[in-house]
């Protein structure tokens, strides 16, 4: 069984860091792309960033270019998110999610396992 668990979210001030954690499980995860998603109330799931399976090719968002970090380390298993100068409207909760791939996939539809997400609060 797949399965993917997200840690690192909390409430933090507007300025400050975060560093999220994606730990998988029950799949040949070099063999994966990685991405991270972000859904507020009443929105829909956006993409914040995506890796390769390589861990060479990586895309952000606009909202994330310039502040955020996508990082794979393929021998942990794990999957991160460096999440720096965060703003109100950062306020989510946020998923890590995997699909079979070895290029950079950037639509939540193509994803295949998904995470329970992590809620991360930035106040003002």
């Amino acid at each position: 069984q797949v399965q993917l668990v997200e840690s690192g979210g909390g409430l933090v001030q507007a300025g400050d860091s975060l560093r999220l954690s994606c730990a998988a499980s029950g799949l040949t995860f070099s063999n994966y792309a990685m991405g991270w998603f972000r859904q507020a109330p009443g929105k829909d799931r956006d993409i914040v960033a995506a890796i390769s399976w390589s861990g060479g090719n990586t895309y952000y968002a606009d909202f994330a270019k310039g502040r955020f970090t996508i990082s794979r380390v393929n021998a942990k298993n794990a999957v991160y998110l460096q999440m720096n100068s965060l703003k109100p409207e950062d306020t989510a909760v946020y998923y890590c999610a995997a699909v079979r791939s070895i290029a950079v996939v950037t639509t939540s539809q193509s994803y295949n396992y998904w995470g329970q997400g992590t809620q991360v609060t930035v106040s003002s």
